[in-house]
């Protein structure tokens, strides 16, 4: 017989007289002469009830199906008599294909999430974590859905890489060299890196950005989805060493396309999961953030304002509020001005653009100095209330002069980047694209507030378990 879902039995529109489930238990409760199962096999946030009579050939069975056990299931989908289920399953066979015992550390019971990470290998099983990772499914789904309903080409960067695309130094090295007893150069005072096993230094991506631009250039709209790493010894409840970005490159755009493509991009990933996660959302907004559902809301219904990085900080030093972080024209803004912008000021998410040059990475567009001589380039951010900063990006430099005159301000040597220069060369156009880094999407969507409970295996400084 082929298996059935829990999701699919729980939204059946008829009894069925014959039905196999196969999952874990949730609970059991006996009475002399029945147990009540609660069966789950991840497929949605609820269980289904299994009735086992006493008097099933198989009922010595039931003893052995503890929490966490794995068991099957043949049986009758009826209507249920219990409150707040419209239907059950009466057993006519039970079978625990994997018994669990008392050590099982999943109870029901209320368990901290730091222990959760602990035993991340079990804490899918969880209605929280069953709840994140189904969301995390369906968002991966539906960025796709996004963008090729658009006609973008799915591209995929390359994980190692010998180019840094943020400037930031922070990547991780990959060599097979022994790192005890490098081969040195002839000179005996560095490492000789033409040993190495790509006869260069190389290192894991820290963005899929600039192979993007080489294929935007080609194919006109392209995006990634891919991991990238930081070597950013950050121990906050936003930053991982390992996390997934979203990377579209668009070409003939400027920095307003960009910007109404990040907001409708965004503004759709919401809208799918609302739709389609509507259970789980639920759970989140009962359970994790009593404020979930008006947030969600409060991106959907209103527009992105758009303000530029001058305006904002004009706004911010005269707010009369006291920061922790004093801003200043050509300071970063930090999350306590980002929210302050999207949830006292404006009261609606906002999209930043024309940030000074010098905070900003070599690859985006200078813009003409404003009126103060100073320097900007056509870089935005889109802000929301509760996270602050969910997408940034920019508008390119597409000029080789300019272009090169970057770099060297960032002491980027032009031999590195030759093919980049190139495309400035041959056939060169204004195209931009952002980032979205997906498990502070997740976050946002969810309400859950640790970027490692987000991430079915976090990894961050001093922690690469599982």
């Amino acid at each position: 017989m082929q298996r059935t879902l829990v999701k699919d039995a729980l939204n059946a529109t008829s009894p069925a007289d014959s039905i196999l489930l196969q999952g874990w238990v949730r609970t059991r409760r006996d009475a002399k002469a029945f147990s009540f199962v609660e069966l789950n096999d991840g497929s949605c946030l609820k269980g289904m009830q299994i009735v086992v009579d006493a008097s099933l050939p198989d009922y010595p069975a039931v003893a052995r199906a503890h929490t966490g056990a794995a068991i099957e299931v043949n049986g009758k989908l009826v209507d249920s008599k219990g409150a707040g289920q419209k239907w059950e399953v009466v057993a006519t066979s039970f079978k625990v294909t994997g018994e669990a015992d008392g050590t099982y550390p999943l109870q029901k019971k209320g368990h901290t999430l730091e222990f959760l990470r602990e035993i991340a290998h079990l804490r899918p099983r969880s209605n929280l974590f069953g709840a994140v990772f189904r969301v995390r499914s369906r968002l991966a789904y539906a960025v796709h859905q996004f963008f090729q309903e658009r006609g973008f080409h799915y591209v995929h960067p390359p994980i190692i890489t010998a180019s840094d695309a943020e400037g930031a130094g922070e990547m991780f090295r990959v060599t097979t060299l022994d790192v005890g007893n490098p081969p040195r150069t002839a000179d005996g005072k560095g490492v000789d890196h033409t040993q190495d096993f790509f006869g260069r230094k190389t290192f894991l991506t820290v963005s899929g950005q600039l192979e993007a631009e080489i294929f935007a250039c080609a194919l006109s709209n392209v995006y990634t989805f891919g991991p990238t790493f930081r070597a950013e010894n950050s121990n906050t409840s936003r930053h991982a060493a390992e996390f997934w970005m979203i990377e579209p490159e668009v070409a003939f755009c400027d920095l307003h396309g960009d910007m109404d493509l990040a907001e409708a991009f965004v503004k759709y990933l919401l809208r799918d999961v609302k739709t389609h996660c509507a259970a789980d959302l639920e759970f989140f907004g009962k359970f994790v953030d009593k404020d979930l559902a008006a947030r969600l809301d409060f991106v959907l219904e209103k527009p992105f304002v758009r303000c530029s990085y001058t305006e904002a900080v004009e706004i911010l030093a005269q707010s009369g509020q006291t920061w922790e972080h004093p801003v200043a024209w050509g300071d970063n803004l930090q999350a306590e001005h980002e929210r302050y912008l999207t949830e006292e000021h404006f009261k609606c998410p906002v999209t930043v653009y024309n940030y000074p040059r010098a905070i900003k990475a070599f690859y985006m567009r200078v813009n003409e100095p404003d009126a103060q001589g100073r320097e900007t380039v056509a870089a935005m951010d889109l802000l929301v209330p509760g996270i602050g900063e969910i997408i940034g990006g920019s508008q390119r430099e597409e000029r080789l002069d300019v272009l090169r005159e970057s770099m060297a301000k960032h002491h980027l040597d032009e031999k590195a980047y030759w093919w980049y220069l190139d495309l400035r060369r041959y056939g060169s156009v204004p195209h931009a694209g952002f980032g979205l880094g997906f498990e502070r999407m997740l976050m946002f969507a969810t309400g859950v507030a640790n970027i490692r409970d987000v991430i079915p295996f976090a990894r961050t400084p001093g922690t690469a378990e599982f």
